[in-house]
């Protein structure tokens, strides 16, 4: 249960940062900023939760990092009035 917590989480942490993401130019520092700040809050929230680092969940938690980023971004485009193709 604390796994699936934790994955929803860094989902739901990361889409403010995917939606700041598209107003950037790709490979911007601003576009870099949006990326790697949400790394150490998701560092943080691993400690918190007292979840170990395992080669088997790491998979996982890219996977919902960057669905949160897919999305908040998707949702920025949306937002700003901008059709991703």
């Amino acid at each position: 249960m604390t796994l699936a917590a934790a994955l929803l989480l860094v989902f739901v942490l990361n889409l403010p940062f995917g939606y700041w993401r598209a107003g950037f130019r790709k490979l911007s520092p601003g576009w870099f900023v949006a990326i790697h700040a949400p790394v150490p809050l998701v560092v943080l929230l691993r400690w918190a939760l007292e979840l170990p680092f395992r080669w088997t969940t790491l998979p996982l938690f890219v996977v919902a990092y960057f669905a949160g980023q897919a999305a908040g971004a998707r949702l920025g485009a949306r937002g700003r009035g901008v059709a991703k193709q």
